[in-house]
């Protein structure tokens, strides 16, 4: 099996975080993508909802998809959550399995000073996917990669859309370009503070849970 493993804060869920896991889905061949929301991420991102909401609203947002599945490993532990740890989990609940870890380019270029990097980058292998105000060109200066520049720069000029190599672990990497869709989270939060609708940012069961459970309001 291969399985898409898409982490993150989900703080809320948007269509850009959906769009970004299905294209990354279907362009490379995955049985299905596993979203998990962060319960106590290391850096404490400043307004993070409490994680039994961003858990419900990512359940509610992939419902209707039956390559979308959720879990709840890093929700339910107390202590902070770390991704080489949420790895080694999934690899014995999930034997035989291929795992691709979804990220962008500027959480790709974080991994140095994550816990326990040189460990993650031999559990898994990565998919690192387009973002604003990002170039793949800025991928060069990365400690775990060994590529031509000019692959670098034919995905930033768009002669490239998807391109895959290998780690200085044997894993393999593929870097993603995806439909651009320029909805964030924190504007989303600025919006609902705001008073401003938040219709067709998101899914309309995560607007009417956020609005039901007064969300984001403060």
């Amino acid at each position: 099996m291969r399985i898409g493993i898409f982490g993150g804060t989900f703080n809320p869920i948007h269509y850009g975080h959906l769009r970004a896991a299905e294209e990354a889905r279907e362009r490379l061949n995955l049985d299905k993508i596993l979203f998990i929301p962060s319960g106590n991420p290391p850096l404490k991102t400043e307004g993070l909802t409490d994680a039994k909401h961003r858990y419900e609203m990512v359940r509610l947002a992939v419902a209707q998809n039956h390559f979308f599945d959720i879990s709840d490993i890093e929700c339910r532990r107390p202590e902070k959550s770390y991704s080489m740890d949420t790895l080694e989990e999934l690899k014995c609940i999930y034997p035989d399995t291929a795992f691709f870890f979804i990220l962008g380019i500027d959480s790709f270029l974080d991994i140095p000073n994550w816990w326990q990097p040189e460990r993650l980058i031999e559990l898994t292998n990565f998919v690192v996917i387009s973002r604003p105000s990002f170039n793949f060109f800025d991928l060069l200066s990365s400690p775990y990669l060994s590529i031509d520049k000019s692959i670098l720069k034919k995905l930033d000029d768009g002669a490239l859309d998807l391109y895959t190599t290998k780690l200085s672990s044997g894993k393999a990497v593929t870097f993603l370009r995806h439909t651009p869709i320029g909805i964030s989270a924190t504007e989303i939060r600025s919006f609902v503070r705001e008073g401003k609708s938040i219709k067709y940012l998101l899914p309309a069961v995560v607007e009417s849970y956020i609005i039901s459970n007064k969300l984001y309001k403060s």
